[in-house]
């Protein structure tokens, strides 16, 4: 059976979503979030990731991503994940001072244990739900849909006020960790 949303042609930006598994709520701590902010970093210079917007949430993180000539796409989102998910494992593990780590690594590791596709710990959904940006419209709406994300979940009144998106970028109040590609 064929997947209805996969990764096709390389040529256009995709809107991704890294969910974490039961929708646990690790990107509250800056120290997860600077992880995977790191590794997006990594991956435009060694792994030819284009980066056009982004949104970290307490519990996903939607991305329009697209890639240099000659690569893939999905692979680079395998590294990206797999890293991720390995460093930010280690940094649970080793963070003396963090409340609810035996709590998500229990979780973690009981669907890591049940999932063939794993060995023994499972952080991201496996699905990314990738949507391919073919026109401008599609575009746009997913970018406003990226941004105002956390407006809708009631944390900030305006994208731009939210630190951890590229919103702030892209109204030009602040420069963003991410070389983006702007839209």
């Amino acid at each position: 059976m064929a997947r209805k949303y996969t990764i096709k042609t390389q040529d256009k930006p995709y809107f991704v979503t890294f969910t974490i598994v039961e929708w646990v709520d690790v990107f509250t701590r800056n120290i997860y979030k600077d992880i995977f902010m790191e590794s997006l970093v990594y991956c435009q210079k060694n792994k030819g990731l284009e980066v056009y917007a982004y949104c970290f949430m307490t519990n996903h993180i939607h991305l329009i991503l697209g890639i240099k000539e000659d690569l893939l796409l999905q692979d680079a989102i395998r590294d990206l994940k797999s890293f991720t998910s390995r460093h930010i494992r280690k940094a649970l593990e080793e963070n003396h001072q963090e409340s609810r780590k035996e709590w998500m690594l229990s979780i973690f590791k009981n669907l890591g244990k049940h999932n063939a596709r794993n060995k023994d710990f499972q952080f991201w959904i496996q699905d990314n739900h990738p949507i391919e940006l073919n026109t401008n419209e599609k575009l746009f709406q997913k970018l406003n849909y990226i941004h105002q994300n956390p407006v809708e979940a009631g944390f900030v009144e305006k994208p731009e006020d939210w630190l951890w998106s590229s919103a702030g970028s892209y109204a030009e109040i602040r420069q963003s960790p991410i070389e983006l590609i702007y839209i």
